[in-house]
């Protein structure tokens, strides 16, 4: 099963679903600003994206700053209680295949996945 983190009001995610399904991959879109992951699924993200707890974020959203979230004295297990509460901060888009994740960012890099 393919899974994309997906907010259908954001143009990379709008075209790496476009791109899933040009290349006939089907993905249930996972609407994560309402169905928000727990600290747990970050967790298990994290770990499947090899990358750390700031690089998931959305680090240019009012909010992130608004939290204080860029300061030093932050730590990970703070970021990812953020991105729970807060999942508007999670960048997006997330695709997971056979336990591996990739982020849209560019959308072609998904495809990675999939080799």
């Amino acid at each position: 099963m393919t899974i994309i983190y997906h907010n259908p009001r954001c143009s990379k995610s709008r075209e790496t679903l476009a791109l899933l399904e040009a290349n006939n991959i089907k993905a249930e879109p996972r609407l994560y600003l309402v169905d928000t992951p727990s600290e747990d699924e970050i967790k298990a993200l994290l770990i499947q994206l090899n990358i750390t707890a700031i690089e998931l974020m959305r680090t240019k959203e009012a909010l992130y700053k608004e939290l204080e979230l860029n300061t030093a004295d932050i730590t990970d297990e703070q970021r990812i209680s953020a991105m729970a509460t807060h999942p508007k901060l999670i960048e997006r888009p997330i695709v997971i295949h056979n336990n591996k994740a990739k982020l849209g960012r560019p959308p072609a890099a998904v495809l990675d996945l999939f080799k």
